[in-house]
């Protein structure tokens, strides 16, 4: 009996201890427990010759250990999860069995009398690792329970000392914990936030998005970053960021963890940061980054890109000094702010370029450039009384498909057009525009050094008496023959070698290599004289008149064989100096001539006062011709004709057109229609064609 009753203790102790962490296996052992009791019961009353219906009285005990057995097992065989919580307590171990070893000591002392020796022994030798067993136990319970208690504090250490506000969200959103930092974080108490929909702590425009994403994460989509304005304890609205976590498969969670961190400072300084780099600083006008991106947000829409191009701003700073240009740099762009429209993006691109991107049409575009224009050629009176004046040049292209580098480039190229056009006005972007911009890059980037790499010819047209037919002499035509762009003629070549400073390096060569040519074909006994064309701005150089006259001393040509052209239409804004460098060349012996004359457009007083010696008519039309000479023309002949001057009809392309010049007094006449330019060598075999050649 009394080893039953410690077999019952046993079971006891083992059933409290492990019901709270492992249910099934407790359910088994206290099955187990029952049976034995009942079989206990009945081998006793058997032993005792009991009456049969006692020995039914153990039969409630067999079933019901029977059937807690097997449902124990059931669970056990299903998985049993560990329920949380620490170890059992401590005094089920101690009073179970002792009440037990009472009761059957008690029941033993009714029923048998007293215990013997063998049995009070047997007693007492199980006291001691009962004793040992519970002090091993408290002893392991204590050690658990303080590395709990650590754990635990390390815990709340971390949550409440963090950065980031962590929350409990259950299967419904609704908050169910937050950490203690958040009354140090955003001044949130429990009563604030805990029993809440999370939607219901977020802006209204960042709730819905915020919502949808916690939706997905419950359907099980990959948590995400979830940005959201949350409002804090002041009423104030926070830029936040949150971490979504899902730890519903986690037993002691069983939530959504939220890690919220105020993101407010961090999205401040980046605004600054883009602003920053987003914005000119000494205008505070968009920079051509901010551009690119406005334009790239546009792209496919409609809309005009304005390129603005300041001329005079660099001789401002040059003469005044930076900063004086830096404030009339700000004046332009308040300006340029005020002409353009609420809705237009102005930008600063560069030092003196400036751009508006507008969403207007072509017409309305076109009438804001003439507004810009008009601002900007207005004074400029930003210290004392003294005031400055800029010119401008506008670019327009219009915002469709194309790229923004595309779009900027387009704009840019108009600009330029315009400028080379005259400054104070608008060109539009066409495609044509910029096949001739393109070609003239190429002629800048080619034509330095042409003269060096012996790309450089000429080609030579004959000038003929008109009454007899003879040559009398020859004009020097520019041909740069490119093995890139091909043959180059005069009109697109000069131009280009102005703005590059390089007409002076190639008029030396013309003129050095006119008169070699000139040399050798007068060795034959030819009186001929040669034609050379100069710009302007190469007739005015200081050294003209020396380089002219060491050419002439270099060859042995007679100074008269030597005619210098100057087109006419470019004489008007350097003609006093053009008039002292003619009267200098006349002065050598030199020839001097003036070019394109036309007479619907002549100014008899420019032609008084220049020193030529001969004038070179543009043509009539060839209808006109039909009916004879102009009477203008017979006017300007019968003028030459008292200033000594001798006339020469250029651009003689028909016979009618030749007829007419001769019968308007013209000496000479020179054109397609009477020999055409050719090389050296084809024109001295034209010569070779007349018995002699003279003046």
């Amino acid at each position: 009996m009394a080893f039953g009753g410690f077999g019952f203790a046993a079971i006891g102790v083992a059933v409290l201890a492990d019901w709270r962490r492992r249910p099934g296996a407790a359910i088994c052992l206290l099955g187990t427990g029952a049976t034995q009791f009942g079989l206990l019961a009945l081998i006793v009353l058997l032993a005792y010759d009991a009456p049969e219906p006692a020995a039914l009285a153990t039969v409630p005990a067999l079933v019901t250990g029977a059937l807690l057995t097997a449902a124990g097992v059931r669970r056990v065989a299903g998985g049993d999860p560990e329920r949380a919580g620490g170890p059992a307590p401590v005094w089920p171990r101690v009073s179970a069995p002792a009440g037990i070893a009472t009761v059957a000591a008690g029941v033993h002392l009714v029923t048998y009398g007293p215990f013997t020796p063998g049995m009070i022994l047997l007693g007492l030798a199980v006291i001691p690792p009962l004793v040992v067993r519970e002090l091993i136990s408290a002893t392991d319970n204590r050690r658990y329970a303080g590395r709990l208690a650590a754990q635990e504090a390390y815990f709340r250490a971390l949550v409440s000392g963090g950065n980031d506000l962590i929350l409990l969200l259950d299967g419904t959103l609704r908050v169910r914990w937050q950490s203690p930092a958040a009354a140090r974080l955003f001044a949130l108490t429990d009563a604030d936030v805990l029993g809440r929909y999370f939607a219901d702590l977020l802006h209204p425009d960042d709730a819905p998005q915020a919502a949808q994403l916690l939706d997905e994460v419950l359907a099980g989509a990959r948590p995400t970053l979830l940005p959201a304005r949350m409002r804090d304890g002041h009423g104030v609205w926070r830029e936040t960021e949150s971490t979504v976590s899902d730890q519903r498969g986690v037993p002691e969670v069983h939530a959504l963890v939220l890690h919220v961190r105020d993101v407010g400072e961090r999205r401040r300084l980046e605004r600054a940061v883009q602003q920053l780099a987003a914005t000119d600083q000494l205008t505070g006008l968009a920079n051509r980054r901010e551009l690119l991106c406005e334009l790239r947000a546009r792209r496919g829409g409609s809309g005009a890109l304005l390129v603005v191009d300041l001329h005079g701003l660099g001789a401002i700073n040059d003469g005044r000094g930076h900063a004086f240009g830096d404030v009339v740099v700000v004046e332009v762009a308040r300006r340029l702010r005020a002409a353009a429209g609420a809705e237009d993006l102005v930008a600063r691109l560069v030092g003196d370029e400036f751009a508006v991107l507008t969403d207007a049409g072509p017409v309305l575009a076109y009438a804001l450039g003439t507004r810009l224009l008009a601002a900007l050629s207005q004074p400029y009176r930003v210290a004392g009384p003294d005031e400055v004046r800029l010119q401008a040049s506008i670019g327009l292209a219009e915002v469709s498909g194309a790229g923004p580098d595309d779009v900027l480039r387009q704009a840019d190229l108009a600009r330029r057009r315009a400028t080379q056009l005259g400054r104070d006005r608008i060109e539009w972007y066409d495609a044509y525009l910029e096949e001739q911009l393109v070609r003239r890059l190429d002629l800048e980037r080619e034509l330095p050094g042409a003269a060096a790499r012996g790309e450089l010819d000429l080609v030579y047209q004959p000038v003929l008496g008109l009454a007899d037919g003879l040559p009398v002499g020859t004009e020097a035509l520019l041909r740069w023959r490119s093995p890139v762009l091909g043959t180059v003629l005069p009109a697109e070549l000069l131009p280009v070698a102005e703005d590059l400073d390089l007409v002076g390096e190639v008029g030396r060569w013309v003129l050095d290599r006119a008169c070699r040519q000139l040399a050798d074909w007068s060795a034959g006994n030819r009186r001929l004289w040669m034609s050379v064309n100069v710009t302007p701005r190469e007739l005015v150089a200081s050294d003209f008149l020396q380089r002219t006259a060491a050419v002439l001393a270099t060859y042995g040509i007679a100074a008269d064989r030597l005619v210098i052209e100057v087109a006419e239409p470019r004489v008007g804004p350097e003609l006093p100096a053009l008039v002292a460098r003619l009267a200098g060349l006349r002065s050598l012996g030199v020839r001097t001539a003036l070019d394109g004359f036309r007479a619907a457009h002549a100014s008899l007083a420019q032609l008084r006062r220049l020193p030529i010696d001969l004038l070179k008519l543009a043509p009539q039309r060839a209808d006109a011709a039909e009916a004879g000479p102009s009477p203008l023309t017979s006017v300007v002949v019968s003028l030459g004709d008292r200033l000594g001057l001798e006339i020469v009809a250029a651009e003689l392309e028909t016979p009618a057109q030749t007829d007419a010049a001769s019968r308007a007094g013209c000496r000479y006449g020179q054109g397609y229609a009477l020999a055409r330019p050719a090389t050296a060598e084809r024109v001295e075999a034209y010569f070779e064609e007349f018995p002699s050649t003279s003046r």
